[in-house]
């Protein structure tokens, strides 16, 4: 390209939104030319982050369609539920690329996204325009697209985990069993009861058991994988840490494999994929292992006694699972090398 693609970051003082500008900041072939807060408008974003000092030292501007699309041409949507699904048409009508990371355009059914989310649904009009893109499983989809819908950060982690076994026919969808466990970042940067250190801190819990708003997006995957409905139980837990996101998957094995068998598998389905990590026999993933990439790294142990193989899905939840994976879905949309500014070695310890 003669010319850098310009972007653009609603919601710039959110976890996901920082992230975005601590990424796109080592991408070749982006400029980031507008960081928008609309509760924040006119303050430089060092006042926010003040480890941006000397480094981002844009003023933040105000959410203003038309003025965004004077200064860019992609725009990142990096927001709570219920804000994209009135933002993203106003964007897209003037214009823009939009690559949405929140939950708002991952579901078509709108019924289900009211129940889920417990919010007014996004017009079906743009709905429908919206690609729902995990790049690792779908990922063509996302190639020329303008409209991008940013998976989940728990359902990158379980669907990495599970889809290539469903779709072999290794394991009985019936039985599938998530067990996820989150860092806090994943809450997102607003205090509450929940997230208080004195709260949190040397304490572990679940959460919202059954009720997560990730479980529906979880089961369109695997149903497609499937090619038959598929019904999950899916128990998110809180950890004291900041980032990072360890999925342990049980599901009860079809036919004659062993440990080896899956890693095999699991190799060979995703060969080429270069943020996919299959450990060897023995070896479980941690989510040290991952922290500040864009990776997901897999391990497995069959047992024979019970019949179930047990699969363990690491990610850093504000990278695979969020702002790295708009970025891997970017490169599609724009045609580039898939993991161009993703290429960086985790953070350890």
């Amino acid at each position: 390209m003669s010319e850098k693609l310009k972007v653009a970051i609603v919601g710039s003082t959110g976890y996901g939104g920082i992230e975005l500008i601590r990424l796109l900041a080592s991408h070749p072939l982006v400029d980031i030319t507008s960081v928008i807060s609309s509760s924040s408008a006119g303050m430089p974003i060092a006042d926010w982050f003040p480890h941006l000092t000397d480094i981002h030292t844009a003023l933040l501007d105000d959410v203003d369609p038309q003025a965004i699309k004077a200064k860019a041409d992609l725009v990142f949507t990096a927001t709570p539920a219920g804000v994209a699904a009135k933002l993203a048409p106003q964007l897209i009508d003037v214009g823009l690329k939009v690559i949405d990371l929140s939950g708002d355009y991952r579901l078509q059914d709108t019924a289900l996204y009211e129940k889920w989310y417990k919010k007014s649904p996004a017009d079906e009009q743009y709905l429908k325009q919206a690609v729902y893109a995990l790049p690792e499983i779908n990922g063509d989809k996302a190639e020329g697209a303008s409209f991008i819908s940013n998976p989940g950060c728990y359902v990158t982690s379980a669907l990495l985990g599970l889809i290539p076994a469903v779709k072999a026919g290794w394991i009985d969808p019936a039985t599938i069993i998530i067990d996820a466990k989150s860092g806090v970042s994943g809450a997102g940067r607003g205090a509450s009861l929940g997230t208080h250190y004195s709260e949190l801190n040397e304490n572990f819990k679940a959460y919202k058991a059954n009720e997560h708003q990730h479980i529906p997006e979880i089961e369109m995957m695997l149903s497609e994988a499937a090619g038959q409905e598929v019904v999950t139980t899916f128990t998110p837990h809180l950890v004291p840490m900041t980032r990072g996101i360890l999925s342990t998957m049980y599901a009860t094995v079809k036919g004659e494999h062993n440990t080896a068998d899956f890693i095999e598998l699991y190799k060979q389905f995703y060969e080429g994929r270069q943020f996919v990590r299959v450990r060897k026999e023995g070896v479980l993933p941690m989510t040290k292992e991952v922290w500040g990439s864009n990776y997901c790294d897999l391990g497995f142990n069959y047992d024979a006694r019970t019949g179930r193989i047990t699969i363990v899905s690491v990610i850093d939840n504000l990278v695979k699972g969020a702002s790295g994976q708009a970025i891997q879905n970017m490169n599609l949309m724009m045609g580039w090398e898939e993991g161009l500014g993703l290429q960086f070695v985790p953070a350890y310890p």
